[in-house]
């Protein structure tokens, strides 16, 4: 209790580190970059003004990434990648060259880049890792929080390591008051927790309430969203209306009985993705992210964390290169379309969304490429058709067409269409890659209908070198998070 209590001051320090100033900046995105053809650099960050997003948190470092956003004054999180984890570890020297080419070279000038945070690694503890990160997250956070401070940044700039929200585990009933740590990581979090209190760091945990309700056998669709009633947890003197709360609250038991009761939590990543499953559709969606806007801004926080709760969203924009091993969702996740334009009406200032005008503002000036649709040419031998149709959507997206997305009700025809363009677009709309052994022709006339949105690509940009190491990463880890969201499914079973 004594280490407790010497730590008050830096606690206080974290809390006034972590609250940003005004509603409006207390949730920031995550900014993904795994995409065919990403929107230049330039307009993202255009979008994040437009929308008084100040806080952006990053999957990797990439360097065009982060000098994008210079001069801005827009908080950046910055992150290395698991598969750093044993190099920053066991050298404190690389640690030092890492901070040296991933942050401080960039802070430099008068017109650098705010970075504020420095996420060391995503997700390591996931089960799924069969513990090969177990030994190195501490000592690679433990080593990069020293090189910010050597560096003469430690007061200012902080290392975490965001979790899933599988570190925590809650027997039967399911109540947030019985939620304990892992037991196989159980010490190790406690010693997270401890260093993190130290200096001054928040605990960062990645949260979806869409993968409970994807998972989980019979799970009440009220309790993902926030107006359960029929549906509420009673746990002692507290009631529990979504499990957003509940596990947020299972976290808060777990470090409160660890010794770290004020320890502030930062909700790494949240969201709900809008097409390639049943239950993503722009309608969950636009209800989910609104009520979360509300509720975290709010000031009303959780049963046992009253106030204003600090968060990113997941994500910026659709990411259409993901891999879909956890679901052909996963490439839709953004509060905005792949190419800026608005998916639904959403105010991120904490007001509740009218469903007329919306407070988010669409990307300008987006680079598209001709107004011109890759289709099947009807008058031809379609004996090949689904053998093309397969190729098309393996070295595409088909996603949409997904059962339950917005294209799945299309004929055989549709969907090689569909697969067509997307193979066309994602080719720059080269000649060569709209044939299909004559199956295919392309037209002026926009074929989409109804919810069904054939898309126009956008003019190729040079990408960094290090965009592929960062898409491993990412890759990486939303492929072991699929073996592991069944476990958070039965954390938060009720």
């Amino acid at each position: 209790m004594q280490e407790l209590r010497s730590s008050a001051t830096s606690v206080q320090a974290a809390a006034a580190h972590v609250v940003a100033e005004g509603k409006a900046t207390t949730l920031g995105v995550n900014w993904g970059t795994m995409a065919f053809n990403p929107l230049p650099n330039s307009i993202v960050v255009k979008m994040l003004q437009d929308n008084q997003i100040t806080r952006v948190k990053l999957f990797d470092a990439n360097p065009d990434v982060i000098k994008s956003m210079a001069g801005t004054n827009i908080e950046v999180m910055v992150a290395a990648s698991n598969d750093e984890l044993s190099s920053l570890a066991t050298d404190s020297a690389a640690a030092a060259a890492w901070v040296r080419d991933n942050v401080t070279q960039y802070l430099a000038s008068n017109n650098g880049v705010n970075i504020k945070w420095v996420a060391v690694g995503n997700e390591p503890f996931l089960t799924s890792y069969n513990g090969i990160y177990e030994d190195v997250a501490l000592p690679a956070l433990q080593n990069v929080q020293a090189a910010l401070a050597n560096a003469g940044h430690g007061n200012d700039i902080k290392a975490t390591i965001p979790c899933n929200a599988d570190v925590i585990s809650t027997p039967p009933p399911y109540l947030p008051s019985q939620t304990t740590w892992r037991a196989d990581i159980a010490s190790l979090m406690v010693q997270i927790s401890q260093f993190l209190n130290n200096t001054g760091a928040p605990f960062m945990v990645n949260l979806y309430p869409f993968l409970s309700l994807v998972l989980t056998t019979d799970f009440p669709l009220p309790y993902a969203f926030f107006n359960s009633t029929s549906n509420s947890i009673v746990d002692g003197t507290h009631v529990y209306t979504n499990v957003f709360d509940a596990s947020y609250d299972g976290l808060v038991t777990a470090l409160t009985n660890a010794g770290f009761p004020s320890l502030p939590i930062v909700v790494g990543e949240i969201g709900w993705p809008t097409d390639g499953f049943p239950s993503a559709n722009i309608q969950f969606a636009q209800s989910f992210m609104s009520q979360l806007a509300n509720h975290m801004l709010s000031g009303t926080g959780t049963p046992l964390r009253p106030g204003v709760l600090q968060g990113y969203l997941f994500s910026f924009l659709d990411e259409d290169a993901k891999s879909i091993a956890p679901g052909a969702f996963e490439r839709h996740w953004g509060i905005f379309n792949y190419d800026g334009s608005i998916k639904y009406t959403l105010d991120l200032s904490g007001g509740v969304a009218n469903g007329v005008n919306s407070s988010l503002v669409a990307a300008k000036n987006v680079p598209y490429l001709p107004m011109q649709w890759c289709v099947i040419n009807p008058n031809t031998d379609l004996t090949q058709l689904q053998a093309n149709l397969d190729y098309a959507c393996d070295h595409g997206d088909c996603t949409a067409t997904y059962p339950g997305g917005s294209c799945s009700s299309l004929t055989v025809e549709g969907n090689a269409s569909y697969a067509f363009n997307n193979y066309y677009q994602y080719n720059d709309q080269d000649s060569g890659a709209c044939n299909f052994q004559g199956l295919a022709e392309v037209t002026t006339t926009n074929p989409s209908t109804g919810t069904c949105q054939f898309f126009i690509g956008l003019q190729p940009t040079t990408a960094s070198s290090s965009t592929s190491d960062g898409w491993i990463a990412a890759c990486e880890n939303f492929f072991f998070k699929f073996c592991d969201v069944v476990t958070l499914a039965i954390i938060l079973e009720i």
